[in-house]
């Protein structure tokens, strides 16, 4: 039986690249892992007025988190750091204190952008958050991909053999690391 993987994607827009990369990560593990993209794009801004009566997406997503066996990250990369929509997602699922989603869960983190060192400064500061919350990291491979025009084809098939072959790699590793 496949393990769960919950897919958070730290972006809202509709032709995301790293959206792209995210099902086509999830092409590549299928039989192995079974993703699942987390719907985000209506988790409300943080704050702690609404933890005592969370709000039905919050509650949703933070379900989602919990009945996967592992936590997959797909971030962006603003201003050599993760978005703020991936920072609003770690917030809601750490809260209300103690009672976290995160807790012990297996988590990958990838990213993918037009520029040559990927998403390597967002991956790194959401890196050091989700130790806080105990999560069991893989650290290799380190998937900070550049993305160039047709590399995601839109049946979301990698068209380059290397980065198809590296991209299989981090699947097929990732799916050992979750057991």
């Amino acid at each position: 039986m496949a393990k769960k993987v919950a897919v958070i994607v730290g972006s809202l827009k509709a032709a995301s690249i790293n959206k792209k990369l995210a099902l086509a990560l999830g092409k590549l593990a299928e039989g192995k892992l079974e993703f699942s993209l987390v719907k985000i794009d209506d988790i409300p801004l943080f704050s702690e007025d609404l933890e005592a009566n969370l709000p039905a997406p919050v509650a949703r997503y933070k379900a989602e988190i919990e009945a996967a066996d592992a936590v997959l990250f797909v971030t962006p990369e603003y201003n050599r750091s993760m978005p703020g929509v991936m920072k609003n997602l770690i917030d809601w699922g750490s809260r209300p204190y103690g009672k976290g989603s995160f807790g012990g869960k297996i988590a990958g983190i990838v990213g993918t952008s037009p520029g040559v060192v990927g998403t390597a400064a967002a991956q790194q500061d959401l890196r050091k958050l989700l130790t806080i919350f105990n999560m069991k990291i893989m650290g290799q491979p380190e998937v900070y991909l550049q993305t160039k025009p047709g590399l995601i084809a839109d049946d979301y098939s990698i068209t380059d053999e290397g980065t198809k072959k590296f991209l299989q790699g981090y699947v097929d590793k990732f799916a050992q690391f979750i057991g």
